[in-house]
């Protein structure tokens, strides 16, 4: 057999996704090229890997055979790659990080330097909502997670990064304005919400119940950017976080209803487990969010006051 590290990891891939053409977008290269190296490593199997029905490929049960036994190599070729680096005197590695979906609109700008002093530090952040966050985050499955609310039955340690706070949200097409009377807001326009699980949710939520508005029209989206579209496309108004939304504020697009008791203010933190013994990229972040996090919030974020 002759088949290269190249083959081992599209046909992980392909495994992985069940698809030829996610598996070109996701490695950067064009499906041509994905079908042909498949096909030169299938001719080195008497067992085919794949199979057609209908026009959907199924990776056959030895192909799964193969394709655990490619991730381990993989595997074994990335941690050779951090051993020479780190001879060389290079901090190298993987840094792994889960943040509840706003936070994407953070997280970046706190690792965009840290990445470029230390090239040869592999990222894998996972974007998702924060029951999901703090799930990975209990089941030891990252280093870290950026929350805007600290889990309340783990003992975590905190860098505490900026400020994150929610404002009624409403499409300059909306005739609201700060005379509308706050009962119209929330029981007769329609309130977009994100799903359950998520921290806006259930802060929002929590706002509504406190002053007892009963909430006639909602719609449920599954991301901050799903909502902001819709409001934008005047479909309701909606409790979310200023961080997302500088170009349409600034354009005019969204405005800000003032309502007593808004914003809610809470904090971005970056967490993680007391017990967890952290590996030096992980350590070597943390000392790096503790000595630039001021700077990177005044460049980055200045708007926000």
């Amino acid at each position: 057999m002759n088949y290269t590290l190249h083959q081992l990891q599209i046909f992980q891939k392909i495994a992985e996704l069940k698809s030829i053409t996610k598996a070109s977008e996701e490695l950067h290269l064009t499906q041509p090229a994905v079908s042909i190296q498949l096909k030169n490593f299938q001719e080195q199997f008497p067992i085919p890997l794949t199979e057609v029905v209908g026009r959907q490929l199924y990776v056959t049960e030895f192909g799964m055979e193969i394709a655990r036994t490619a991730s381990k190599i993989l595997r074994e070729v990335e941690a050779i790659n951090y051993k020479t680096r780190a001879f060389q005197g290079e901090l190298s590695g993987r840094l792994t990080i889960s943040v509840a979906s706003t936070g994407k609109y953070v997280m970046p700008y706190f690792l965009s330097g840290f990445l470029r002093k230390h090239p040869g530090v592999d990222l894998v952040m996972d974007v998702t909502n924060k029951s999901l966050v703090v799930e990975s985050l209990e089941r030891n499955a990252v280093d870290f997670a950026l929350v805007s609310v600290l889990p309340e039955k783990l003992k975590v340690n905190t860098v505490r990064l900026m400020p994150n706070s929610l404002y009624y949200v409403a499409g300059s097409t909306m005739n609201l304005s700060v005379t509308t009377p706050k009962k119209v807001l929330f029981e007769k326009v329609p309130i977009i919400s994100r799903e359950a699980g998520s921290a806006t949710r259930a802060a929002m939520e929590h706002f509504i119940a406190q002053r007892k508005y009963t909430v006639k029209k909602t719609m449920e989206l599954t991301s901050n950017e799903a909502v902001k579209q819709a409001v934008l496309a005047g479909l309701g108004c909606s409790i979310m976080p200023i961080i997302g939304l500088r170009n349409e504020l600034k354009s005019q697009k969204l405005k800000i209803i003032s309502v007593k008791g808004l914003p809610i203010n809470t904090y971005w933190n970056l967490v993680w487990l007391q017990a967890k013994n952290l590996s030096p990229i992980a350590k070597a972040f943390v000392e790096y969010l503790e000595a630039e996090k001021e700077g990177i919030i005044a460049e980055h974020f200045e708007y926000l006051e």
